[in-house]
């Protein structure tokens, strides 16, 4: 058999968007995933595409620049969104899925592709692409020897941030006597979310314990950075009694049905699984350790006895300084034939870090078939990860989502009318991304696994 022309390093969300695209397109993949060889801190099982923080991937709403990057992605037949769709959960109007389900139909879709060969172990430095191309797509929690070989190779600083874990629960051990089922402002399902209500007293004694919980330390060498947009719960609290409240514990637009009130305070569960027998603590991330989150969560109403699934976390996420090394098409700067996707990019979130392995997978496609592959459209979500990707300022580079302010919009005629606005850019993105599908690739090569796509 013929040795595959792309090796793709890494299984998880980026990794395998990017072999899937390459394989539905014909082309042989060598799809390389540490796990089980070598844990990380953080995963929990060998399955590709785990989803680690959190089982939610965010807004469904086309009109919140997430949902629009999802319907892009699914324009291109995103792997991704395919198992998303067919695990979700109760969410309210963010997708949110069984992320067990999810998991295991991802890794099953991949294994039984003819044209990816699946291979468990881990590599310890830059593969030499020879004549084909390589994808870097590990993640931030790369392992120490390729992290190392990786920052040997790029002759750069290495740049990182810390991320934390939300706690689960059994949802046998929760007293539902005391919370109550609602979606904020009556968005989605009324029984997506249970809310556990707070009194003002109870709110105040919950976060002076929270700040006086033990944290996990960090090592003398490393500088405590967090990505904003994931902070632990006790470094919010840290920025004032009253932050939480309009933060993860905000009551608003969560009246409790039995008094027709809004609660002080009030923490939402999120449902885990289809079988909702696990629930997570929406926002709860955070570095305390085991005891102190055993000690600190069991004092919110109805979680005193709570059975934790899984305790919260803190691990590093390492990536790289993306405008320095990288160009619109995710290639490396100094040799065009290795690629990195993902979150090491800098990109932040399972949805961001999977459309930058099906760009990524995308354009190996097109050069592989003979074409000069072009970039998409900065007036697109995905267009515009890449401009944050290669063209951010390189002295203040540091991990982003998806946000409408990414996206190029100088060509929207004036509308005053904000929905209105975002509906025709969201209209626009979605012709862009089609335009571009189809002059990239003309028809959609057919699957057997899933939807026509590229």
């Amino acid at each position: 058999m013929k040795a595959p022309g792309v090796t793709v390093i890494g299984g998880g969300f980026a990794g395998v968007e990017c072999a899937n695209v390459l394989a539905r397109r014909g082309h042989r993949v060598r799809l390389v995933e540490m796990r089980p060889a070598r844990k990380t801190e953080a995963h929990e099982t060998d399955w590709l595409a785990e989803m680690v923080c959190s089982n939610s991937l965010r807004s469904n709403n086309p009109g919140n620049a997430v949902g629009l990057l999802k319907r892009e992605m699914e324009l291109l037949g995103s792997l991704v969104m395919e198992e998303a769709r067919r695990a979700a959960v109760p969410a309210g109007d963010a997708l949110a899925v069984d992320r067990e389900l999810f998991a295991r139909a991802v890794t099953a879709r991949i294994a039984a592709h003819p044209l990816v060969e699946l291979v468990r172990e881990e590599v310890t430095a830059l593969p030499d692409p020879g004549d084909g191309y390589v994808v870097v797509a590990t993640g931030p929690l790369t392992s120490p020897d390729l992290s190392a070989a990786i920052l040997s190779a790029l002759g750069g600083s290495q740049l990182y941030f810390y991320d934390s874990v939300a706690p689960i629960v059994e949802a046998s051990s929760i007293d539902m006597s005391v919370l109550y089922a609602a979606s904020r402002w009556g968005k989605g399902g009324a029984a997506d979310y249970l809310n556990v209500p707070l009194s003002r007293e109870e709110y105040e004694a919950f976060v002076a314990q929270l700040l006086a919980g033990e944290k996990v330390p960090f090592h003398d060498f490393e500088e405590a950075v967090f990505f904003e947009g994931c902070l632990p719960i006790e470094a919010m609290a840290e920025r004032g009694v009253e932050t939480l409240r309009h933060g993860p514990m905000k009551p608003f637009g969560l009246p409790d049905p039995r008094t027709g009130r809004e609660p002080y305070a009030a923490v939402q569960l999120r449902q885990d699984n289809l079988a909702r027998s696990h629930f997570n603590l929406v926002g709860f991330q955070t570095k305390l350790k085991v005891r102190e989150q055993q000690r600190v969560f069991r004092m919110l109403p109805g979680l005193a006895s709570a059975e934790f699934v899984r305790y919260g976390m803190l691990h590093r996420n390492t990536f790289l300084n993306g405008p320095a090394h990288l160009d619109r098409l995710f290639r490396w700067k100094k040799d065009p034939r290795v690629f990195f996707a993902g979150q090491i990019t800098g990109v932040e979130g399972y949805l961001e870090s999977a459309a930058t392995g099906l760009m990524a997978g995308a354009t190996i496609a097109q050069l592989l078939e003979g074409r000069d592959p072009q970039p998409l459209t900065f007036s697109t979500a995905m267009g515009a990860l890449c401009r944050h990707v290669s063209e951010s300022e390189e002295a203040h580079y540091a991990p982003m989502n998806i946000t409408f302010g990414l996206i190029d919009d100088s060509d929207v005629p004036p509308i005053r009318d904000r929905t209105k606005r975002r509906e025709e850019i969201v209209r626009r993105a979605l012709t862009a991304v089609a335009a571009w599908r189809d002059a990239a690739f003309g028809v959609p090569v057919p699957d057997d696994h899933g939807p026509e796509g590229p």
